[in-house]
C-alpha cells in the first residue's frame, strides 16, 4: 500500500490541477516507482545525482559553507526529503509541498556547483514551508515571496552565473535578476499570465528581498557564506543574552 505522503502527492493532480507536476512525471504516478538495481547502480544519472547530493549536504554542514536553511525548522533526512528523478523541460529541481520533499532533476544537473545551488534554492522553499503557513497552491503571492527569497539567497543570481548567461548590468542588476527568475519560476509551475506573475512578485518584492532568514545576509561570495554560517551558529547564544 502507498504511504501517507504518496497518497497526499496524488491530491492536487487528482483534483484536475497541474501545479507544475507536468515537469516532474514521476510525481504524477499512482505510486512511487520501484527502483531497479540498474537504475541506482554506478554510472547512471541517479547514482551521480545521489553522490553530488551527498557532497552538497556535507559541504554545507561540515566545511564552513552556507548554513543549512532547514536546520532551525526541523531534521532533514537525505532519503526521505530528497529524491533524484528525471524531469521534463529545463527545470533543475522543485519543492513538492504535498510531500515536503525536494526533487532534484538528475537528467538536468551535471555539475557539482549546479547541484549546490539547486539544493540551497529548494531548501529555502522547505525552510519557508516549515516556518510559515505558506499557501503554495492558492496564493500566488506566497509562492512569489518564496521564489524571490530562493533566487536571492541561493546564488542563482551571482555575478559569475549571470555572466555565463551573457547578462550584464550595473545598477541594481542583482535585484533585476532575482525579480526575473522569480517570475519565470512562477510561470513554470502555475497557469497564470505573465502580468499576474509580475504583479505578485512586485507586490511582495521589497519585504521578501530583504528577508534573509536563515542566513542573515545575502551570501554573494564564499567569505559572505562563511560569515553567514558563523552568525547562524551563534544566533542561539545571541538571542539567549537578550
Amino acid at each position: 500500500p502507498a504511504s501517507s505522503w504518496e497518497e497526499e502527492r496524488r491530491g492536487p493532480v487528482a483534483e484536475g490541477e497541474d501545479f507544475g507536476y507536468r515537469l516532474f512525471p514521476e510525481r504524477r504516478s499512482e505510486a512511487k516507482p520501484q527502483r531497479s538495481f540498474l537504475f541506482t547502480s554506478l554510472f547512471t544519472f541517479n547514482h551521480k545525482c545521489q553522490v553530488m547530493l551527498k557532497i552538497a549536504l556535507e559541504t554545507s554542514r561540515h566545511r564552513g559553507g552556507r548554513p543549512d536553511p532547514v536546520a532551525s525548522a526541523g531534521t532533514v533526512h537525505k532519503d526521505r526529503h530528497f529524491a533524484c528523478e528525471d524531469c521534463d523541460g529545463c527545470v533543475s529541481g522543485g519543492f513538492d509541498a504535498a510531500t515536503s520533499q525536494i526533487v532534484l532533476c538528475q537528467n538536468n544537473i551535471h555539475q557539482q556547483s549546479h547541484m549546490n545551488r539547486v539544493v540551497t534554492h529548494e531548501l529555502i522553499h522547505a525552510f519557508d514551508h516549515c516556518r510559515a503557513h505558506v499557501d503554495w497552491f492558492s496564493n500566488v503571492k506566497h509562492l512569489a515571496c518564496s521564489e524571490i527569497r530562493a533566487a536571492n539567497l541561493s546564488g542563482d543570481c551571482s555575478l559569475i552565473n549571470e555572466m555565463t548567461r551573457f547578462k550584464f548590468g550595473l545598477k541594481q542588476h542583482h535585484q533585476t535578476c532575482v525579480r526575473d527568475r522569480a517570475i519565470r519560476s512562477i510561470l513554470a509551475v502555475r497557469k497564470v499570465s505573465k502580468e499576474t506573475a509580475e504583479k505578485a512578485v512586485d507586490g511582495v518584492f521589497d519585504s521578501c528581498f530583504n528577508d534573509h532568514e536563515p542566513f542573515g545576509r545575502v551570501p554573494h561570495s564564499k567569505s559572505d557564506a562563511k560569515y553567514a554560517y558563523r552568525n547562524f551558529q551563534n544566533r542561539d547564544r545571541y538571542y539567549a543574552n537578550l
